[in-house]
């Protein structure tokens, strides 16, 4: 390697940053120890031979608050642990000694069939739990290791799996929902999501990366996967030479320390597109930062390097050729979350649906495969947004499927404000919030409807909480994101942002939400807030203006 690429950046400390690449490979702290001593996918076997077997008290730390990871599990919160002591208490002092496992879902796409091996397991083991994430992957709590294994069993047998769900891996990789059946879609990312899979998921070159690695892949005009918040993203695009492929983006992360993805400026070919993925990767793992787990994602090392620079890297030491400059996508057209009914590209449609905050249950599951099957479909694809759709149904049984659904509080039809709001797991299960979330969001929801139903609004509106500061909500680029805190002594509530948003919310590119200064609202309070920073963006907004342009406009006044 030349000097140029392992030269500290300029500006910053000659204290080693655990670059592998530059320092070597010596562990620089207690997580880079663990999974130094024993690879985070071997553990699997242990769960099965030992843990299962002996039960809980038998899983050592490692294992137990670092390994389990690696196949989707973490221990979930214990309950009757207030917000107040969230930050006062050691992880085993918060551990229950039940989990919360993340199951897998490239692309968000199952069976009927596979829908329903799901839905059996949150009934039979889950006490009939399951959250739709906004990674397109299902979660269930109340997870006994005991259990682990048969599950494990299940999945396996039906095509699933929990490798990698969690970890300082390559997480779920989010794909369009609308893969392969939009009449408008540029190229189907379904092939390079099954090459990355088969090629580089499950495999110890890419298991000890510096810190997760999230990915997202569309060829939708839509940009309907959030690539402006992943590590790294593809996007749909055509070349005026090379024809269809993808935009590289890289670098995009939230969290406390937000930052928005970058274009690198290259076209990707579909048949190269797996290739510049782990090269990428390769990239984070060799030259990410591992000293501090605060600065250890991708977007930190763009942020001190620039993407030129990252190019250069890429090109020359890890994909040996360089890659031709293309086109940026063309701005959204909207309708990301796909919510609704659409004709698809041969003559059935797709029903997109809007559970409230993402939560539904295995019960729920099962009869949502029962429908979709009812109306002809075999397939089910879960969405960035924590909605889920009802592909090829027959355009006949379309409208009966709605009706069904609703009953059940799936909504193809939704309001503005069920179909825009968003919830992290919250304190209910997790072991990082201060505050309630899905509950709370379905109170705001119903509130809302009562109180501003009449105003008759069809504008997107996102309202997204989140019961800590690290945003898997996204609580920044939403149009009224919500932190929760301590705000007063023993009082929760939460942080406001307004006027976030990316470029699939009709924008040509994404904007982090602005704060007020002192301003918080209390959990009580939060309906009041929310209705009234609506009625004044109805009442001061210009033609056809947004929430997010007038949010960044407005007086602190009017937002408070």
């Amino acid at each position: 390697m030349t000097s140029t690429t392992t030269a500290r950046t300029p500006g910053r400390t000659n204290k080693p940053q655990g670059q592998w690449a530059v320092d070597g490979r010596a562990p620089l702290n207690p997580n880079e120890e663990f999974k130094a001593a024993d690879n985070g996918l071997n553990v699997r076997q242990r769960i099965i031979d030992t843990y299962a077997v002996e039960g809980f008290d038998s899983i050592p730390d490692d294992d137990l608050h670092g390994r389990f990871r690696w196949w989707g599990l973490y221990t979930q919160r214990k309950q009757g642990i207030d917000g107040a002591r969230t930050s006062k208490l050691a992880a085993d002092e918060l551990s229950d000694k039940y989990f919360m496992m993340r199951v897998r879902l490239d692309g968000g796409a199952v069976s009927t069939e596979q829908l329903r091996v799901l839905a059996q397991i949150s009934v039979d083991f889950a006490r009939d739990t399951a959250d739709i994430s906004d990674r397109q992957n299902i979660q269930y709590h109340w997870i006994r290791v005991e259990d682990v294994p048969e599950i494990w069993r299940r999945l396996n047998e039906a095509g699933m799996d929990t490798v990698e769900a969690c970890g300082d891996t390559p997480r779920v990789i989010m794909g369009s929902p609308v893969a392969g059946i939009a009449a408008d879609e540029i190229v189907d990312p379904t092939p390079v999501i099954d090459q990355i899979k088969a090629r580089y998921l499950n495999n110890p070159e890419f298991s000890n990366l510096p810190r997760k690695f999230k990915s997202a892949i569309t060829g939708h005009p839509s940009l309907d996967v959030v690539h402006e918040i992943n590590d790294i993203s593809l996007v749909g695009v055509r070349h005026p030479e090379l024809g269809a492929g993808f935009d590289l983006w890289v670098g995009g992360g939230l969290s406390t320390v937000p930052r928005l993805a970058e274009r690198v400026g290259v076209f990707v070919r579909p048949e190269e597109a797996a290739e510049v993925w782990a090269a990428v990767v390769s990239v984070f793992r060799d030259y990410g930062y591992r000293r501090q787990r605060t600065r250890n994602r991708l977007k930190f090392l763009i942020a001190d390097w620039g993407v030129a620079r990252f190019r250069q890297v890429l090109q020359d030491e890890y994909l040996h050729r360089a890659l031709p400059d293309g086109p940026a996508p063309e701005p959204s057209r909207g309708g990301s979350d796909h919510v609704g009914v659409h004709a698809q590209a041969d003559g059935r449609v797709w029903v997109g649906l809007a559970p409230t905050v993402g939560r539904v249950s295995g019960s729920l599951l099962h009869e949502l495969a029962d429908l979709a099957e009812q109306a002809d479909s075999r397939r089910v694809r879960f969405t960035p947004h924590q909605k889920v759709l009802v592909l090829d149904v027959d355009p006949e049984r379309a409208d009966t499927l709605v009706g069904q659904l609703a009953e059940r509080g799936l909504h193809a039809r939704p309001s503005v404000f069920r179909r825009g709001t968003m919830a992290c797991t919250g304190i209910e299960y997790c072991k990082l919030a201060f505050v309630e979330t899905k509950g709370l969001a379905a109170h705001v929801v119903d509130e809302l409807e009562r109180r501003l139903g009449d105003l008759g609004l069809t504008e997107p509106l996102s309202i997204n909480l989140n019961g800590c500061p690290n945003s898997c909500a996204r609580i920044q680029v939403a149009d009224i994101g919500l932190k929760g805190q301590l705000i007063a002594g023993e009082e929760f509530g939460f942080q406001v942002h307004l006027g976030g948003g990316l470029a699939d919310d009709t924008r040509e590119g994404g904007e982090l939400g602005r704060t007020v200064r002192g301003l918080k609202v209390s959990a009580n309070d939060l309906p009041d807030y929310v209705e009234r920073v609506v009625r004044r963006w109805i009442e001061q907004r210009n033609e056809s203006e947004t929430f997010a342009a007038w949010a960044h406009r407005a007086d602190e006044e009017a937002l408070a």
